[in-house]
């Protein structure tokens, strides 16, 4: 299991010198999300200053791009960064699809499926020479002249990984990509009896199996050295908790423990805009069910035994993001990943 970091900053200017610091303090992969900024344009200025740390997105939005689009630049990057590139794919929430990209929000698992498929097909044509001739139920792609084609690269196997919580897009993950995005909103027992299953069900179709597929996510953590400052962070954990739980998207995860009943009630404050009242039905029994807490010590001890054999790499999502100069992470990263 490895130790990943989302990027904690997305400024043109000052990427460089931070991307050769996560590569230095040895974090095995850079992962850039589609929230305030695009999430390609600093994976290519960090593909240019860095040799070794792997780069991916977590996630772009795939309905928002023409599958076209989203081939052309996975596959500039994988070429600018000698093959350390990671495609990661989310289909988002209906209401972010239709109201703040405007586009149609249809069937989200077949049409991922469809996108996924129709990526692979445009980078067989660059790199193999085959024709285009892709004809789905949501995309077309059959011109592809020599003028707009980019050509071979060194490294043409592009991982592809996609979002998933609920298990058919699970199935989707395991049938058709490399790997999946695991909620951090997650537990051991949703994994092993939903999500496993269910990516393995996948895999079997496609004739492949565990060794082929890579699991990764960010876990919440609650890190202190002293029982003060561990509580202090506890609220804003239970706070991100009852964000995640009160959406019926992620009931199922609740219901893996016979906590379904309180999605409604979460719903019903954050309406009300009761942000406090949401962490305070978070309960020390969920805390610990959804999150670890520990100190840098224990941590990453912590978090390989819980989830040895389910997860492949995974990140911190803590309530507040520690700098790169944080003295305790040098030690523990290293510790980590050895």
């Amino acid at each position: 299991m490895k130790l990943d970091i989302g990027m904690l900053s997305h400024d043109l200017k000052t990427l460089p010198d931070y991307a050769r610091k996560v590569e230095a303090m040895g974090y095995d992969c850079l992962w850039s999300a589609e929230t305030q900024h695009d999430p390609f344009l600093p994976l290519a200025v960090a593909a240019s200053v860095t040799e070794s740390v792997k780069l991916g997105t977590n996630i772009a939005t795939v309905f928002s791009r023409s599958p076209m689009i989203a081939a052309m630049i996975a596959w500039d990057l994988q070429k600018a960064s000698g093959g350390r590139f990671m495609l990661g794919l989310g289909t988002q929430v209906k209401a972010h699809n239709e109201r703040r990209f405007s586009v149609k929000f249809e069937s989200p698992g077949p049409k991922m499926a469809e996108a996924v498929r129709a990526i692979r097909a445009i980078w067989d044509c660059w790199q193999n020479g085959t024709k285009l001739n892709f004809k789905g139920q949501f995309y077309t792609f059959d011109v592809m002249t020599p003028f707009f084609n980019p050509g071979p690269i060194e490294h043409p196997k592009i991982p592809i990984m996609i979002a998933a919580v609920n298990a058919y897009m699970c199935g989707v993950a395991g049938e058709f990509c490399d790997g999946m995005h695991v909620h951090p909103f997650n537990s051991p027992k949703y994994l092993r009896e939903v999500v496993h299953p269910t990516v393995e069900a996948g895999l079997r179709k496609s004739g492949r199996g565990r060794k082929d597929f890579t699991y990764a996510t960010a876990s919440f953590v609650v890190v202190g050295e002293t029982e003060k400052e561990r509580r202090e962070q506890e609220l804003t954990v239970k706070q991100q908790i009852a964000f995640y739980a009160s959406t019926r998207t992620y009931e199922p995860v609740l219901a893996a423990h016979g906590w379904q009943d309180l999605t409604p009630a979460l719903h019903r404050k954050s309406v009300e805009g009761d942000w406090p009242g949401m962490a305070d039905l978070i309960t020390d029994e969920m805390l610990d069910t959804y999150a670890v807490t520990g100190s840098y010590e224990t941590i990453g001890g912590q978090l390989k035994a819980r989830y040895a054999g389910l997860l492949d790499s995974t990140a911190l999502y803590q309530p507040y993001q520690p700098g790169l100069d944080d003295p305790r992470l040098p030690r523990f990263i290293k510790e980590f990943n050895a």
